[in-house]
């Protein structure tokens, strides 16, 4: 496989297993969930026991779409009986040094459907993307990391943004900006939002030094100019302020980069990883396994964050 590559993504892909070499096997965790999956959502929006019931808390929300109303299901807070670790990566991922150069070709952000990202978007999807043990994870990882009195900005944002309930009360401001701006409209939890393709136009409508803390949940591995967001991102943020972004192992794979979609789980941490390196004005990145225990839990979720410099 490595062989058909262009020589450019090749050197890509050599480097990317010399990062790998030996992490793999570092935790019976990592080893058991570390596969891309093949689907490209979870139509699901809660999980159920084995006769087909929904086991999860939830509330019924009545979306109005243009005049028309459908029912979407939300997730609530509960104790479901999950647990949720927090395992560093760092060691395992970002002890060797960066090379000297941006190591990605232009190819390693093809994909499979190059037709404008607004036409895939253009539907909406009252879906969950990843499943209650993942977003419950986010959730949990969202309540400890965030400080009350914050501004938050959510990108790639769609009809929920997996906050603790209370964070709209908490929060000095909740921000989004996404593709669709039905999606966006029904987020209960953003203060205000603008759809933005970022693909098309990596500017972010805000004032420099404007937010607390960005968020992206599992949307990083579409982004075809990813320095320009990220130096987008360190330009909103606050001096001291963090970008944490999630990711599972689903994703829409007609619209992954190549380069996502050529790598597992940790793969991704040191892609999102060398993202922030580059893209420069950042402390050095942290990855963690955040993947919840417990009953339906299956989808794995991974945080790479960090922090503008000072």
């Amino acid at each position: 496989r490595v062989a058909m590559m262009a020589p450019a993504l090749c050197r890509s892909a050599v480097w990317m297993a010399s990062v790998l070499s030996g992490r793999q096997s570092g935790s019976a965790q990592l080893t058991r969930r570390g596969t891309l999956a093949g689907t490209a959502f979870l139509a699901a929006s809660m999980s159920a026991d084995s006769s087909g019931a929904a086991s999860a808390p939830y509330v019924d929300d009545q979306i109005d779409m243009g005049g028309q109303r459908i029912t979407a299901r939300r997730f609530v807070e509960a104790d479901v009986g999950m647990s949720f670790p927090k395992q560093s990566l760092d060691d395992q991922l970002f002890s060797k040094p960066w090379p000297e150069e941006w190591p990605f070709p232009d190819s390693a952000f093809a994909r499979q459907d190059e037709s404008p990202d607004t036409m895939f978007y253009s539907a909406e999807r009252f879906v969950y993307h990843i499943d209650e043990g993942a977003v419950r994870a986010l959730t949990n990882y969202y309540k400890e990391n965030i400080p009350s009195g914050s501004s938050v900005l959510d990108i790639c944002s769609s009809w929920v943004s997996h906050f603790p309930e209370d964070f709209p009360k908490k929060m000095r401001r909740i921000s989004g900006t996404g593709m669709n701006p039905v999606e966006l409209g029904a987020n209960r939890q953003l203060t205000d939002f603008e759809a933005r393709d970022l693909n098309v136009e990596p500017k972010l409508p805000y004032e420099d030094a404007s937010f607390d803390v960005v968020t992206c949940c599992c949307s990083v591995d579409y982004l075809v100019q990813p320095l320009a967001v990220f130096r987008e991102v360190r330009r909103v943020l606050k001096p001291g302020g963090k970008f944490i972004l999630s990711q599972s192992n689903r994703c829409f794979p007609t619209k992954a980069i190549r380069a996502w979609l050529g790598t597992g789980d940790l793969g991704h941490m040191v892609i999102i990883g060398a993202y922030f390196h580059y893209a420069g004005g950042f402390d050095p990145p942290h990855a963690y396994d955040v993947s919840p225990t417990g009953p339906n839990t299956h989808d794995p979720l991974f945080i790479c964050e960090a922090t503008k410099a000072a």
